[in-house]
């Protein structure tokens, strides 16, 4: 499966250009950003951003690459049973539990639970991801909730943060309306 598409942010001030490639062997995911930063770290400020993704044949991320224009850069690897390693190889324990991560500024990372969730979906599943906020590039962990709420509708909660949302997605599992924040452009 080769799939591309473009998100806006809702106020309009942001754009995402997105490319995702699945085959036997995993999944890579490659974003392009542009725009102001928002969520719980609202400032406004803007930026560009350039972020990979890799995952294995199951979903479960095995490594981010972000780039901010002029800014911070970020690599993790991960297991796939939630240990995280930084770029100089070490350790990072406070993610221990972590399979997933959520870019504050891409709908894409909900893409993430959805499809290695799957199923387990039908009943509420709670679950730590690595946070990573832009511009700054900072990572910590998250506690979040998905549920199925029927055909390519989820119920999204952030634990840590009092936040729900439900949001639409096509059969891929990627959003196509994140009320409040994302919608995907036709075409």
């Amino acid at each position: 499966m080769q799939r591309t598409c473009r998100w806006i942010t809702e106020e309009g001030e942001g754009l995402e250009h997105f490319t995702l490639d699945q085959t036997e062997e995993g999944i890579a995911a490659d974003g392009v950003i542009i725009g102001p930063s928002f969520g719980a770290m609202f400032t406004g400020e803007l930026f560009g951003c350039s972020y990979a993704v890799r995952c294995d044949p199951r979903w479960r991320v095995r490594r981010v690459q972000l780039r901010v224009a002029g800014g911070a850069t970020l690599l993790l690897r991960g297991d796939g049973e939630g240990h995280w390693s930084g770029a100089d190889g070490d350790p990072l324990p406070q993610l221990d539990g972590c399979i997933d991560i959520d870019i504050t500024g891409t709908p894409f990372t909900n893409t993430l639970p959805i499809r290695r969730l799957g199923d387990r979906l039908r009943e509420r599943q709670e679950i730590r991801v690595a946070y990573i906020t832009l511009p700054e590039a900072s990572v910590a962990p998250s506690r979040q909730a998905y549920t199925a709420l029927g055909a390519g509708r989820y119920r999204f909660e952030s634990l840590s943060d009092p936040f729900q949302a439900e949001i639409a997605t096509d059969a891929d599992g990627l959003v196509v309306d994140y009320p409040g924040l994302f919608q995907r452009l036709p075409g």
